[in-house]
């Protein structure tokens, strides 16, 4: 991979820039952390459950969802109310955040990393299906900027062989498959709320859960293997049978939360609309190839905006040079030494073909439609 020849730190919010992420949080936001903050409950108590509740109406049809600390937390939990065991094998994207991938270090399970499809960035199906054996125990797809995978084509294979899928939709919430909201379609689905999500609670995540027979042991190991009804209600035999974890939801944070879902709508159509003119400007220039922007059968969420480009490093200079922040924010994993057990003498071409050629372009609420334009405009001057 390439280096970039100048400094590329973050740029300060000052007027005239236009910087890649900026956290949205509301006026409701803030009134209702401060209404938290003089009440009995502060760490996890009703709003936790106001906030899964909520949720899992708006985005899940209404399956039951796990709240917890982040979309880390969450998707550690999925895998271990997957059943999943040291020495098990998943399939599981080469291009992610981490997030997806780490856990499974901790669990003592094998990677088999899967290639991208490079004209959505999400994980290839094919590649999938070559790696199918009967040592594989789950699929695990990213909807990379918030474009939905092939969810049809995955579960076809999941099904022949008996095994679930989790989908990690941490840029998704919002998005749909056919009509169907991601978040109704898997077993098991992420969503992360750290700072830069559509929906933030400064940190967080919540865990969709498609077997209600899962909630309780969900809810155990969200808190230290503890029966954390039970105790409160007077009636827990005192005991921990199964090892558990700190990843409770706080108040504080579902109070945000349960604002962003009031207010998700108005969040979305704008995000959407930066979106679309973003693809109507660049659309035709013959130097930008848009990722995730021409599917009929699917909704994409907005969360990144991504193109593909020659000299990618060039272009990322010149947008700076016009105040303008670029970047590429997820990496192939294949490239971090804590994974070389997994990637040693493996091939992933579609990834490489694209390594150094995507770079994600600036969106969030405190942008405008003529913002927009401005980077467009600096990007169809050429580089």
């Amino acid at each position: 991979m390439k280096k970039p020849v100048k400094d590329m730190s973050l740029m300060q919010d000052d007027s005239d820039n236009i910087v890649m992420f900026y956290p949205h949080v509301s006026k409701l936001a803030k009134t209702s952390v401060m209404e938290v903050l003089d009440t009995r409950w502060i760490g996890q108590g009703p709003k936790v459950k106001l906030f899964e509740n909520s949720f899992s109406k708006k985005f899940a049809s209404n399956l039951p969802s796990i709240a917890v600390g982040s979309g880390t937390d969450a998707l550690h939990l999925s895998y271990i109310l997957a059943g999943l065991k040291p020495g098990d094998e998943v399939i599981a994207p080469v291009f992610t955040c981490t997030a997806t991938n780490i856990p499974f270090l901790y669990m003592g399970i094998k990677i088999l990393f899967a290639d991208i499809d490079s004209n959505t960035m999400n994980i290839d199906v094919k590649h999938v299906n070559q790696l199918m054996n009967k040592n594989v125990k789950a699929i695990i797809c990213v909807h990379y900027g918030g474009l939905p995978c092939e969810m049809d084509e995955l579960q076809s294979i999941a099904d022949e062989w008996g095994i679930p899928i989790i989908e990690d939709a941490a840029h998704a919430v919002g998005a749909k498959y056919k009509g169907l909201s991601v978040g109704s379609i898997s077993d098991f689905t992420m969503f992360s709320f750290q700072a830069i999500k559509h929906i933030t609670t400064g940190d967080g995540g919540m865990l969709v859960v498609k077997n209600k027979d899962l909630i309780d042991k969900a809810e155990r190991i969200r808190w230290f293997g503890i029966d954390r009804k039970a105790k409160q209600a007077g009636i827990w035999e005192n005991d921990i049978t199964e090892i558990g974890y700190k990843y409770q939801m706080t108040d504080i944070a579902a109070a945000m939360g349960i604002a962003s879902i009031k207010e998700f709508d108005e969040v979305s159509r704008l995000r959407k609309k930066l979106f679309k003119v973003y693809s109507d400007e660049l659309t035709g220039y013959d130097r930008v190839k848009i990722v995730g922007n021409d599917f009929e059968d699917r909704e994409h969420a907005a969360w990144l905006f991504t193109i593909i480009v020659d000299d990618r490093f060039r272009l990322q200079e010149k947008l700076r040079e016009n105040k303008i922040e670029s970047n590429q924010v997820h990496f192939r994993n294949d490239r971090y030494s804590i994974f070389n057990d997994f990637t040693s003498g493996k091939a992933f071409p579609n990834m490489d073909k694209i390594e150094d050629k995507y770079l994600v372009l600036p969106l969030h609420t405190m942008m405008n439609e003529d913002d927009v334009r401005r980077v467009c405009k600096v990007i169809k001057s050429g580089w």
